[in-house]
């Protein structure tokens, strides 16, 4: 039996949380994060993954990586989101990765059908880069990878990407060079990290073919994150630039 998308629906913007769990310890708070604001996707960094329930109040697990133990995940809201697939992708590795190993696997996509939205085909993934002891030229090279390889295998649906990005500083450089590209870099209203005195956007959305409505920092309690709410709606698709290879540093 096909899927039924449900054209009589009123369409409301897809509401997408993207939040760093600090491994693991604010997974206790999803079930609130999802009905408070009633998410359709939860995008995670720093999972537990070997205790990650299958579902968070309405929502199922897409997917999550399986190599390390604190890693990524993504649940949808089968009501309003169809999933076609997944793909788990390592980045390239930093010094930070090289001697520790903490993370393989750095990019975690679905492609989805949302069923509210007569059938638009979009690809949401959750991103963790390297953390500040790599160069920001290294996230970039990471960022650019991702983004790369979403657009190789996204078919030219649109792709709103979400995560710790670990990017807080210099950020208007990277929004000038994902801009030449046809992506949109959309950062919250308030900084996204309160831990060791450093405040700053580390978590924020990157997107291609997607109108953002609203991108707004939660509150939090266990984690050093803050949790960040991306709404957002697929739109018409556009030319597809030519991505640059990075080779400035910065």
């Amino acid at each position: 039996m096909g899927v039924v998308v449900d054209v009589e629906h009123p369409t409301r913007a897809l509401r997408t949380i993207t939040y760093n769990l600090h491994e693991g310890r604010a997974t206790a708070e999803l079930s609130d994060l999802a009905a408070v604001h009633d998410v359709d996707a939860l995008c995670l960094q720093e999972c537990d993954t070997r205790r990650l329930p299958e579902t968070v109040g309405p929502l199922v697990l897409a997917a999550a990586t399986r190599l390390n133990r604190l890693g990524l995940a993504l649940y949808y809201r089968p009501e309003r989101l169809h999933a076609h697939g997944h793909a788990l992708r390592p980045l390239r590795r930093s010094m930070h990765d090289r001697f520790l190993a903490p993370a393989h696997e750095r990019l975690l996509a679905v492609r989805f059908e949302d069923l509210h939205d007569h059938g638009a085909l979009l690809t949401l993934a959750s991103i963790h880069t390297a953390p500040l002891s790599a160069t920001n030229a290294m996230r970039r090279h990471q960022i650019t990878e991702a983004l790369g390889a979403i657009r190789a295998t996204a078919h030219a649906t649109s792709t709103l990407v979400v995560g710790d990005f670990n990017y807080p500083w210099f950020a208007r450089s990277l929004t000038r060079r994902l801009s030449r590209q046809g992506f949109q870099v959309s950062h919250s209203d308030q900084p996204t990290y309160v831990g060791r005195g450093i405040r700053g956007h580390f978590d924020f959305a990157i997107s291609e073919g997607m109108e953002i409505a609203s991108v707004r920092t939660l509150r939090q309690a266990a984690s050093d994150h803050l949790p960040v709410l991306v709404e957002s709606r697929v739109r018409a698709p556009v030319p597809t630039p030519t991505m640059e290879h990075d080779t400035a540093g910065g």
